[in-house]
């Protein structure tokens, strides 16, 4: 902004600034953090710039704009709302943040909010409090309301603001998933003006404000623009919130529709959202004020619950890993990596290339044995690519300057100037000595090699090489694309820099990552080893298909070990059971089930025949929404002798406790670096419930001497492999804590 006189330093987090032509700008920037976020102190200073701004004559309009390189405002500091104690304080905070946005909100002086960066949670509720709102098209410029992610409904009036400006449903949309958007689509929603260049986004912004000061720019009008007949998607919209919100009778059937979809979604274990759907239905009908204050009433009430404690710890365990290089000693630096090579263009392979190359911006070489074979990997990243742009989340130039960096041989030429190679090939011990012999004859001395493998023990897989110390494992999770977590696996001959080059690399790929010493299934597959028996145990026993599926979405799991088996497939599940077993002993022993399904033929949706019904695709059928249990699979499952069927808790009682007391286990035998890493390990690979905290927060809050009780009854039922692991048996007996 040019030709600024009355400039106004602060030592603290706001600086206020005034132009010739009297527009304001108030810059935040929180001193020695990277991101903005909402605290105490920042709040009282904001406050006091807005004293300015109202009663200096000289100040006509504000531009609200970051200090910060590529952050807005990120959202409330989490550490303050841990600090809180009983609802009343939670609701008081609210309340006092409302306040404050109340008061930006009916500023007479204009002010626009300059967003560039990430725009978050208490930073969109400032932003919009604003009277208008510019909004960069860079990438790092994100919206959105992410509260109910941390158990949290939107406090500072998001659930009042946001339903203003879009509409009633495609803010429910925003609110109840917490999800972001880029710049162009909140404007398209509604709730961003205009979109432009990060270049001129301060210039536009003063202009803006100087135009609304002078009365030449309506933004309540400019929003309410007659929709023209030849814009019939924009004038069926139109006619759709007519239809369905600014009616009684509409609205309640649109609140009835979110409420429905919502406790599908959630089975009722996530209070968050539906209090938001409440918090938004009430401001619908009743008025701002009486919104605002059901927020504030349920924002304190939420902060209070096990549900928002335990997924406000998992925030900070996942931010405290991303900051960890997987290693004793934080001064070792990872290689840097540029160029990714990946042997095996299998669904794992195409699936590491297309994440290297368009969420790490990695150069990637993709190999396999054969024309064919690599064809079929090459398709299967476009696809992906073409997923994404006819999602709308990625515009068609993007998508091909991305997939240029992708190229495939059937040799390993290009493999010269990698920095990390990924082997991808099938679960076989010779194979991967003989690729990991290849790679070493062409990768540059200081490249690091990582094998892809969820039962091989990356100890064995790097004793064929010549720099055994350059070999880590590195367990992603299928599909590749989707899923957050991966497993780093090292061995006691591993190059603290090889790991740390794993851990950097996988990050860079947009993934969680935790570290697990080598040993048979590492963590992730090794815990879920039990589970599946299990599984495997209770159908033996009577238990039907979708019952048992039905017990465990209950109990929280996304889907149950039923859908889960069909998903893997049965012959891999089958085939890590014995693996497991001969390193551990009896209580891994294998039930036949798993076995009798993969004679039979019964792999799972691969080959279209499993425990429920496929077509042709390989896409489950369903029937009321519920996918249809083939009748045939019962027919291929050994029986027991039990007569009665397993009760819904009984069977989530016998699954959950198996694979909480290997994770256990883990810990006591050196695999897991820490409970922290097990909680994460659990929940982003395995889908354990996140509102539980992982297997190590459920031991604590149910308590270990309670824990230990009910394996020993199941062990007295059904066997030593029930039997409780010493560690925790130990902290029964000594009252200890894992946290």
């Amino acid at each position: 902004m040019s030709n600024r006189t009355a400039n106004e330093p602060s030592s603290g987090a706001v600086s206020l600034a005034v132009d010739a032509d009297g527009v304001a700008l108030l810059t935040l920037d929180v001193p020695g953090e990277p991101v903005n976020t909402l605290y105490s102190e920042l709040k009282e200073e904001f406050s006091a710039a807005m004293e300015r701004v109202e009663t200096d004559a000289s100040i006509r309009a504000a531009v609200l704009a970051s200090g910060k390189k590529d952050n807005f405002i990120a959202g409330a500091r989490i550490e303050e709302l841990q600090a809180l104690r009983t609802p009343e304080d939670a609701r008081a905070r609210a309340l006092a943040t409302q306040g404050l946005l109340a008061r930006l909100a009916a500023s007479k002086k204009p002010v626009v909010a300059a967003i560039h960066g990430a725009c978050l949670g208490g930073g969109l509720e400032t932003a919009l409090a604003c009277q208008y709102r510019i909004a960069t098209e860079a990438k790092k410029t994100v919206l959105g309301l992410p509260e109910v992610r941390l158990g949290l409904l939107p406090g500072a009036g998001g659930t009042q603001r946001l339903p203003r400006l879009t509409g009633i449903a495609a803010a429910l949309d925003l609110i109840l998933t917490g999800k972001h958007v880029q710049a162009a689509e909140a404007k398209k929603l509604g709730f961003v003006d205009e979109v432009v260049t990060p270049a001129i986004l301060l210039e536009v912004a003063t202009k803006r404000a100087r135009q609304i000061a002078d009365g030449e720019l309506d933004p309540a009008r400019q929003r309410e623009k007659k929709v023209s007949l030849r814009q019939p998607k924009a004038l069926r919209e139109r006619l759709r919130r007519l239809a369905l919100e600014q009616n009684p009778a509409g609205r309640r059937l649109l609140f009835r529709q979110a409420r429905a979809k919502l406790l599908a979604d959630t089975h009722g274990h996530y209070p968050a959202p539906e209090r938001a759907l409440d918090a938004v239905r009430e401001g619908a009908e009743h008025g701002l004020v009486a919104g605002l204050e059901a927020e504030a009433e349920a924002f304190g009430e939420l902060a209070m619950t096990d549900v928002s404690h335990r997924l406000v710890e998992l925030f900070f365990a996942t931010r405290e890993l991303k900051k960890d290089n997987g290693t004793d000693d934080s001064a070792v630096r990872p290689l840097k990596v540029e160029k990714l090579g990946v042997v095996g263009a299998g669904l794992m392979g195409s699936g590491i290339a297309f994440v290297g190359a368009s969420v790490a911006g990695f150069e990637v070489r993709l190999r396999d044995r054969d024309d064919v074979s690599l064809g079929r990997g090459m398709r299967a990243v476009q696809a992906l690519f073409d997923a994404r742009v006819k999602e709308k989340r990625l515009a068609r130039r993007d998508r091909d300057q991305k997939l240029a960096r992708v190229t495939g041989g059937t040799d390993y030429s290009g493999f010269g100037r990698v920095d990390l190679a990924i082997e991808a090939v099938f679960e076989d011990l010779a194979l991967k000595h003989r690729v990991i012999a290849e790679l070493e004859a062409c990768l540059p001395e200081r490249a690091v090699i990582a094998s892809i493998t969820s039962s091989l023990s990356i100890a064995e897989v790097a004793q064929g090489a010549k720099r055994p110390e350059r070999v880590v494992g590195m367990h992603f999770f299928s599909p590749v694309e989707k899923m957050p977590l991966v497993e780093v696996v090292t061995h006691a001959k591993a190059a603290p820099e090889a790991v740390a080059t794993a851990v950097a690399a996988a990050k860079a790929q947009g993934k969680t990552v935790i570290v697990a010493r080598d040993g048979v299934g590492f963590y992730a597959s090794r815990i879920l080893a039990p589970y599946l028996n299990e599984t495997a145990y209770l159908l033996q026993e009577g238990a039907r298909i979708d019952a048992l599926d039905e017990a465990l979405v209950r109990f929280g799991f996304p889907v149950g070990p039923i859908s889960l088996l069909d998903e893997v497939g049965l012959d891999v599940a089958a085939r890590v059971g014995p693996i497991l077993e001969a390193e551990l002993g009896e209580r891994m022993k294998p039930a036949a089930g798993l076995e009798a399904f993969v004679r039979a033929g019964r792999l799972g949706r691969k080959a279209k025949k499993g425990f429920y019904l496929y077509d042709e695709r390989g896409v489950s059928k369903k029937k009321r929404g519920k996918k249809v249990v083939d009748p045939a699979a019962y027919e291929a499952l050994p029986t027991g002798a039990r007569r009665e069927r397993p009760s819904a808790d009984e069977m989530a009682e016998r699954l959950v406790l198996a694979m909480v007391n290997e994770a256990v286990r883990c810990l006591s035998d050196g695999v897991l670096r820490s409970p922290r890493d097990g909680d994460i390990g659990a929940i982003l690979g395995l889908g354990f419930p996140p509102f539980r905290g992982g297997p190590f927060r459920y031991v604590d809050a149910c308590g270990a001497t309670a824990v230990v009780d009910r394996l020993r009854r199941l062990e007295e039922r059904h066997g030593i492999r029930f039997a409780p692991a010493p560690l925790l048996t130990e902290h029964a007996r000594e009252g200890k804590r894992f946290y």
